[in-house]
């Protein structure tokens, strides 16, 4: 059994975080990070390896920070990498994003079959929440999405997915994508033997040729969206300060009465 699971380098949420003249996310004002909702979707991958016995392949896309999102990946446990790497990917949007992600998707299962392929449920650098149901559509894949458990036995996967008012159990047929919730599980933390046994572990990279995918598909010029305008979200100027006098709570209960807040 082989599982494909999806990882994002981001920038890290507690860097300043800003649109450039371009209106792309800049990608150059601190570290990166793993796409914290994609831990959850490593765990998943090696969980589901631990009882089948499967190799996990961790899959990216990006510049060349990109691959740290791998490495984490690896040192968490997955078997191998691939990365996506190529300059012509600057500017691509979720569409094509899902059609580079298919195409090494495929790519990979020349060596072997894909039984699953898994995600996040969304990037916290862009949170489209669009990527799992544009690759799933890709990939020709049923897809069972904002799963918060997931099982796998007699050539099928089950998922639990807790709704606002219900809880619904789904079941398809491998080969299928699922995402996963961060409710779905706690990321294990990288052991120091994982750490130093992930940099012998193989990360292969890809280009557009190597896809077979043209360079004007994708990228900005094949973007079906884009950033009209943007502008920084400008300082408040309505905060009220209240210095508690031993009467703090009462008053603070006032105002959102006033404001029809409870």
């Amino acid at each position: 059994m082989r599982i494909v699971v999806c990882v994002k380098h981001v920038p890290d949420l507690m860097a300043d975080r800003r649109l450039g003249p371009d209106g792309r996310v800049e990608r150059d004002g601190g570290d990166g990070t793993l796409n914290e909702l994609d831990e959850n979707a490593v765990e998943a991958a090696l969980v589901i390896a631990e009882e089948h016995d499967a190799e996990v392949v961790a899959l990216t896309m990006g510049p060349d920070d990109a691959e740290d999102a791998v490495r984490r990946a690896l040192q968490m446990g997955a078997d191998q990498g691939v990365h996506v790497l190529d300059d012509a990917l600057a500017g691509t949007d979720v569409f094509g994003t899902a059609r580079v992600l298919a195409a090494a998707v495929r790519s990979i299962a020349a060596d072997g079959p894909v039984d699953l392929v898994i995600t996040g449920m969304a990037s916290l650098d862009a949170l489209t929440s669009m990527l799992p149901a544009a690759l799933a559509a890709e990939l020709g894949l049923p897809q069972l999405t904002l799963a918060v458990d997931v099982q796998v036995a007699g050539g099928a996967v089950q998922v639990r997915r807790d709704l606002d008012h219900a809880t619904e159990v789904l079941r398809a047929p491998l080969p299928a994508l699922v995402s996963v919730t961060d409710q779905a599980n706690e990321p294990r933390y990288p052991a120091f033997a994982g750490i130093m046994a992930a940099r012998k572990k193989p990360v292969r990279t890809l280009d557009l040729g190597d896809l077979g995918i043209d360079p004007a598909a994708v990228g900005a010029a094949g973007a079906r969206t884009r950033v009209l305008t943007a502008e920084p979200r400008p300082p408040r100027t309505d905060r009220v300060l209240i210095t508690d006098e031993g009467d703090a709570g009462v008053r603070l209960a006032d105002f959102l009465a006033e404001h029809k807040l409870v």
